[in-house]
């Protein structure tokens, strides 16, 4: 399955909090658009791995998205190193993505910034023919680069490089990220929770992400947006794109 767009991020719910209108916007053009997390998120506060597994298959469905793998790395131990890159490597080499959307260049939690470089080396390494990878079968796959990895802007502020528009998807985004209850404010979940309060489990942090979105929304002139930063610069071929 070839996908036009692969959003590959750390933890589990890292794309419901950052790129998931986008990706939403995206999948009502008639883009085909998968997610692979890198980690079970199994240090986070609240929760188990396998409710985070699950937890992102739920929302995995709110998305509609075609695809959604982990990779298994171990939450907040994973390096930037060649056995964690070709861990990386099949999975884009699998799904042959035009654009990979990652982490932040740099956040809050070190696995964002740290997650966001890997990835971006890993898809040049993906590249390279005399890299070499299986498929699940153990056939070999070909060399595989996409065409452009943008990164997220996560808990930290960073001036975006460029702004989407995800009005018309903000509300099933929020739907996505609840569905990540043991992680977030759901009030029916808290209720009969005795899980430990997070810095994410607050009502104030859903309301932080729905005011980030409002931010870059109100900086093109819109509603709600999701920025984005890239290492290389952006060019059109005619204006027409910007109208």
């Amino acid at each position: 399955m070839k996908l036009d767009i692969l959003a590959i991020t750390a933890h589990p719910d890292d794309v419901e909090l950052c790129c998931a209108g986008t990706l939403l916007a995206q999948i009502a053009l008639g883009k085909k658009v998968g997610i692979v997390d890198l980690t079970r998120g199994e240090l986070g506060t609240r929760g188990t791995p396998e409710g985070r597994v699950q937890e992102a298959l739920d929302a995995a469905k709110l998305l509609n998205v075609a695809v959604r793998e982990n990779v298994g790395l171990a939450d907040g131990f994973f390096q930037n190193n060649g056995a964690h890159q070709k861990a990386i490597i099949p999975y884009i080499r699998k799904y042959r993505p035009d654009i990979v959307i990652t982490n932040a260049i740099d956040d809050r939690h070190p696995d964002h910034g740290r997650g966001g470089q890997l990835v971006s080396d890993a898809c040049f390494y993906s590249g390279l023919r005399m890299v070499k990878t299986c498929d699940e079968t153990g056939k070999e796959q070909e060399a595989w680069r996409p065409g452009r990895v943008f990164h997220t802007v996560q808990d930290r502020y960073i001036s975006p490089d460029f702004i989407v528009d995800i009005s018309d998807f903000h509300d099933k985004k929020i739907e996505a990220i609840r569905a990540f209850k043991s992680q977030f404010h759901v009030p029916e979940f808290d209720e009969n929770s005795n899980e430990p309060q997070s810095y994410i489990s607050t009502p104030e942090f859903l309301e932080f992400v729905i005011a980030r979105a409002r931010e870059m929304g109100h900086a093109i002139g819109v509603t709600f947006g999701e920025g984005f930063t890239s290492a290389r610069k952006l060019g059109v071929k005619d204006l027409s794109a910007f109208i």
